[in-house]
């Protein structure tokens, strides 16, 4: 009956009071319990990092004082068993009759709220979800034939002849459940999501940067639209400098809604229309094509949910990856000997940030120039940024990994050197990062292995020495992706003749590239898959824990295939610096650390704009 339920409002990654559906619904149906649960043991392997914790420390005490002044406090509490038992005793503490939360869509949450929701179902109680992390809803996109899309393009256009609804208005009061306080909430500090006074010293730095909590994101986006959207699409791709919206972080803990970012956009788009501002063509609908890339992520994993374990196009199932642990590390601590990769890397550790541009470069030099295993790097960026988001990582590391449809072929390679060239022209990036490079000439900057030893000698850099000489030479690493392409395509063909039992089809042999791509057909309601595959990766030492097939030759089998974040997710996935709200990062105290970060990651942005020069050769295959 309207007015007279009691209802626990679950928080998760949707730290707002405006435009919050599960928050509004229960303030509009009676009296409300704000919860919102830390259950370490339920992590796992995706523990978030110290920049992550750091910010949803800053944003759930941000939250917590929202609600107070709208009269209801919001309940922290630190689970030791399960969110569900912790639920549930809040259940029984104030005799709630509904519990409400909003939707979240990357593969293992799916899983775990559906396991929720039956167990509290079967208590009795009358549990909803909400819609407050999309625009478009992933079982409401399809084709004519009701097939999920595989394609960004097909996907976009045809969410852009959707409809989007309103934000809500936030509520303007709250009326806490009777019994409220018999419920034990801890202090956010109890929460324990700073684990050392290391990390508590680390993080003050962040905090002269950013400014986390949901009214911060809001005039993070005014000013955005305001002052930087309009000439988006001439600076969005520069690497040094405020060139992006920052808000990355923002929509990931759901400080910021996505439908009041759209609305805001558009709404900025009339009124330029009618300033005749042509800019606004460009830049406007790269920017919400950025957004889109952030949904397109969503809608993956709602419809693929083995994307987090395995390709999409599953072209990487037999791909030899290099275990070589010390490539790894020389790609964590940027000392690669390429100048543009090893500068992302080491602003990545200082700030917990990279462009999404940067993210692209580093994460592709991975896989194809390093043939380390994506997980490998997903795992690592997963611990290291400040915007760690599965479902975006998914997508990036697919798409550069050359496992979906519209990505990056496997077999391209793109020159670091070139790419510095054109994104960071005159090396003012890398000087600022790499300190032993600061005197290099803007000619050499980005190829120090080329420069005269005359320069060298004048710039104070000692190739070998001070900076370390490229861990792999363009050519080298050519043809070995080269070869590690023609052993997939030898092993893929060797698994169907055995599956075949000795009879060739050899039409079938010749199509493997494109073979493999499901047909989902989307239905709607929302019905979790649980992957037939358990979640694997590497541990704190770079140690792979798949249990790999044994493969004759130099390589091993690895049957894993994850994240990043974002092809051409420019924007969302993207967190820099705004000259009035944020100062930038500066080399300065943050290069005297130490270089050597043992522990696994994870990627983030992508963009499916080329990037630099790519050097590709057409995929050997088996006949």
């Amino acid at each position: 009956m309207a007015g007279s339920e009691r209802t626990i409002v679950w928080f998760r990654r949707d730290l707002r009071i405006d435009d919050n559906p599960a928050l509004a619904a229960a303030a509009r149906d009676g009296t409300v319990l704000p919860v919102f649960i830390w259950c370490p043991v339920e992590y796992g392997q995706y523990y978030p990092g110290r920049c992550s914790r750091w910010w949803l420390k800053q944003s759930l005490a941000h939250l917590g004082k929202s609600l107070e002044l709208l009269g209801c406090p919001l309940v922290v509490i630190r689970a030791e068993r399960s969110t569900l038992a912790a639920l549930l005793e809040c259940v029984h503490l104030v005799g709630a009759t509904r519990v409400v939360y909003n939707r979240l869509y990357d593969p293992i949450s799916l899983v775990h709220d559906d396991k929720i929701k039956k167990e509290l179902s079967a208590c009795g109680l009358s549990v909803e979800s909400f819609n407050g992390d999309l625009l478009y809803e992933p079982w409401d996109v399809y084709d004519v034939n009701g097939h999920a899309f595989t394609n960004f393009n097909m996907y976009w256009e045809k969410c852009m002849k959707l409809s989007v609804l309103s934000p809500s208005c936030a509520p303007s009061r709250l009326i806490p459940v009777p019994g409220i306080e018999n419920v034990c909430s801890c202090t956010i500090d109890d929460l324990g999501l700073e684990s050392s006074k290391d990390e508590e010293s680390s993080n003050a730095l962040l905090g002269r940067a950013w400014s986390p909590g949901w009214r911060n994101a809001e005039k993070m986006l005014v000013e955005f639209v305001s002052s930087g959207l309009l000439q988006y699409s001439k600076h969005g791709m520069k690497v040094d400098g405020t060139t992006t919206s920052l808000l990355s972080p923002y929509l990931h803990f759901g400080e910021l809604s996505v439908r009041k970012v759209y609305q805001l956009v558009n709404m900025q788009l009339a009124k330029w229309e009618n300033e005749g501002k042509s800019e606004a063509e460009d830049s406007v609908p790269l920017f919400l094509r950025s957004i889109g890339f952030r949904e397109y992520s969503r809608y993956l994993c709602f419809n693929f949910p083995f994307t987090h374990e395995r390709s999409l196009l599953g072209n990487l199932k037999h791909y030899p990856w290099l275990m070589d642990e010390g490539r790894f590390k020389s790609w964590r601590q940027g000392m690669t000997g390429y100048p543009l990769v090893d500068a992302g890397m080491r602003e990545l550790w200082a700030t917990g940030w990279i462009h999404n541009r940067i993210r692209v470069i580093v994460s592709s030099f991975a896989v194809k120039f390093l043939q380390i295993p994506w997980i490998w790097g997903m795992k690592y960026f997963w611990d290291v940024l400040l915007d760690a988001d599965l479902e975006s990582d998914i997508l990036g590391w697919q798409y550069i990994s050359g496992s979906l449809p519209d990505g990056h072929e496997l077999s391209r390679l793109d020159d670091p050197e070139v790419q510095g060239q054109k994104y960071d022209p005159d090396g003012e990036y890398v000087r600022t990062w790499i300190p032993e490079l600061a005197r290099m000439p803007t000619e050499w900057i980005h190829r120090p292995w080329d420069a005269p030893s005359s320069i060298l000698e004048v710039a104070g850099v000692e190739l070998g020495f001070n900076y370390p000489k490229p861990i792999v030479e363009l050519q080298t690493a050519r043809e070995c992706l080269d070869d590690a392409i023609t052993t997939m395509w030898q092993l893929d063909t060797a698994e169907k003749l055995n599956e075949l039992n000795g009879e060739v089809v050899e039409d079938n042999m010749n199509c493997t590239k494109s073979s493999n791509i499901p047909t989902v057909v989307l239905k709607k309601e929302l019905s979790p898959t649980v992957s037939s595959f358990s979640q694997r990766v590497p541990d704190a030492n770079g140690k792979d824990k798949l249990q790999s097939s044994e493969v004759k030759g130099p390589y091993k089998q690895i049957m894993q295939a994850d994240v990043t974040n974002a092809s051409d997710m420019e924007d969302t996935g993207s967190t820099a610096n705004l000259q009035v709200s944020r100062k930038r990062f500066h080399s300065e105290g943050y290069l005297t650390q130490k270089a050597d970060r043992n522990g696994a990651c994870k990627v983030e942005d992508d963009t499916s704009v080329d990037s630099g020069t790519s050097i590709s050769r057409p995929s050997k295959r088996a006949a």
